[in-house]
């Protein structure tokens, strides 16, 4: 049976536009039933809808800003920011380092994919922990939690900003790609088109943190958003998230898209499954890989490319 979260069953937009899809109550019931998944199905049928049974828009909007307001606090926890720039740092100054044989000029711009209440670009942002010179974007196509990440990024007088719409259309190009739990929410053939769309692109790097796919995941999942969060659709969501995280081959396959290199920070067989629960896959362009290297000195050791993977395993 597959494993489905509610939040992608609710929410629906169209990815060409970011406009708003109606959603009936009774179809997601009865997806969530076939799945074998009674326990959501009872979550959604709780949720109001009007006479044609058309979920409320406005009541699913402020359940998704509750619900990711909890998700931003399991961030903070979790410490996910400072964990990105343990890899990011390093990577934009591989990017600084080669600016000067062809390489991007200033400003470098950093789109976070995915970016829900835009918590990952306001600590950026709040501490400048990638230096001078980066512009945050974040990008969702959830319009209400663009709307409200936009209204604490004025509230905390951040330098950053958020789009509603798709991050492979900005006006304006990434220098480098980032999202935290998004690769999980692509199955089959759209995981290795997401990665492909961003080595088409200008782009010259990306860098997806998602959960960790040990045997432990889905019970550290289970505990810790029981824990944390309160709505039933977080603590279901957080489970389903860790029991569809992919495989580190999965990911290195897919990240293998034309003109990019593929790389695993931490795969399992080098990490502590008590202590991991997030790590990155990263996509350089191969002229990057050997000043990316030097940047993270002695952690480089860490972080491995396909045909090392399997020397992980033994």
């Amino acid at each position: 049976m597959p494993h489905l979260e509610i939040s992608d069953l609710i929410t629906v937009t169209d990815p060409a536009n970011g406009a708003r899809l109606p959603v009936r109550r009774a179809e997601v019931v009865r997806r969530l039933r076939e799945a074998g998944d009674p326990r959501a199905a009872r979550i959604v049928a709780a949720l109001p809808a009007d006479r044609d049974g058309v979920l409320d828009p406005h009541a699913v909007d402020r359940l998704m800003i509750g619900v990711h307001t909890e998700l931003q606090r399991l961030s903070e926890e979790l410490r996910i920011g400072e964990r990105l720039v343990h890899v990011l740092r390093p990577l934009f100054a591989a990017l600084r380092a080669t600016a000067g044989q062809g390489g991007p000029a200033e400003p470098l711009r950093l789109v976070d994919i995915g970016s829900g209440l835009g918590y990952l670009v306001r600590w950026l942002a709040a501490t400048r922990a990638l230096g001078p010179g980066v512009e945050l974007v974040g990008v969702d196509l959830d319009a209400a939690l663009v709307g409200e990440a936009d209204r604490l990024a004025r509230a905390e007088r951040l330098d950053c900003r958020f789009v509603h719409g798709n991050a492979f259309d900005l006006p304006e190009a990434a220098t480098v790609y980032v999202s935290t739990g998004v690769l999980h929410h692509f199955r089959g053939p759209a995981l290795a088109e997401f990665f492909r769309a961003q080595a088409a692109s200008p782009a010259l790097a990306f860098c997806h943190f998602d959960i960790a796919a040990t045997r432990l995941a889905p019970l550290g999942a289970r505990v810790f958003h029981r824990a944390r969060m309160r709505h039933p659709l977080g603590r279901h969501d957080g489970v389903a998230s860790a029991l569809r995280a992919h495989t580190d081959e999965t990911l290195l396959s897919a990240a293998a898209a034309p003109g990019i290199r593929p790389l695993l920070y931490e795969p399992r067989g080098l990490a502590n499954p008590f202590c991991t629960t997030l790590r990155p896959v990263l996509g350089v362009r191969p002229h990057l890989e050997a000043p990316l290297r030097q940047a993270m000195g002695r952690a480089s050791r860490r972080l491995v490319g396909p045909e090392q993977l399997a020397g992980t395993r033994r």
